[in-house]
């Protein structure tokens, strides 16, 4: 790279890359900064606004989607190495009309407070309750070929996303509602 072309690329910023993907099934192609994180992407270009920006530093889990089947921050990732996957967000699981069981099991069991946190908080229950049935261990999980629901389970599980207003205990009772159990 001469040092014209690489003063230009400095005032103008890198060349836009295309990125296409699945958004709540819905087929997306982006041109964008390749800086732009995942979340960036889903909020300031596809009008997504249910995934929150919180830290912004991957610690609060407000921006957690579904990527793939698997939880991540989405503020951590970058848009482009999602190229080709299938992408779950908040406004992905339900509609006002027709709630995920999730979605419901949080109004019912008083799962949010001032609602910041709900959308991350949600997508990465659903996606907890499918480690537990996929058998996926975590760090508390006493038994690695007998992966089992616990209040100890979904706490350690649920430790990324932070609830400002402290609803902890009614997130697990959301949780235990939609698996069919009870608290332990």
């Amino acid at each position: 790279m001469t040092q014209q072309m690489a003063a230009a690329e400095r005032s103008t910023g890198p060349a836009a890359v295309t990125v296409s993907l699945r958004v709540n099934g819905a087929g997306h192609s982006v041109d964008l900064d390749p800086r732009t994180s995942l979340l960036d992407l889903l909020r300031e270009h596809l009008r997504l606004t249910g995934t929150k920006k919180g830290c912004d530093h991957g610690q609060c889990g407000a921006c957690t989607v579904i990527v793939d089947g698997r939880r991540i921050n989405s503020c951590l990732s970058l848009a482009v190495m999602h190229d080709g996957e299938d992408i779950v967000t908040i406004e992905g699981l339900g509609t006002p009309d027709a709630l995920h069981p999730m979605q419901r099991a949080f109004v019912e069991q008083d799962g949010y407070q001032c609602g910041y946190c709900t959308p991350g908080q949600i997508c990465s229950a659903v996606a907890v309750l499918d480690e537990i049935e996929r058998g996926v261990p975590s760090h508390v999980t006493a038994d690695l070929l007998d992966v089992r629901i616990s209040d100890e389970e979904l706490r350690e599980r649920m430790s990324g996303n932070i609830c400002r207003c402290a609803a902890y205990p009614n997130i697990i009772a959301a949780i235990r509602q939609v698996a069919g159990e009870t608290a332990a």
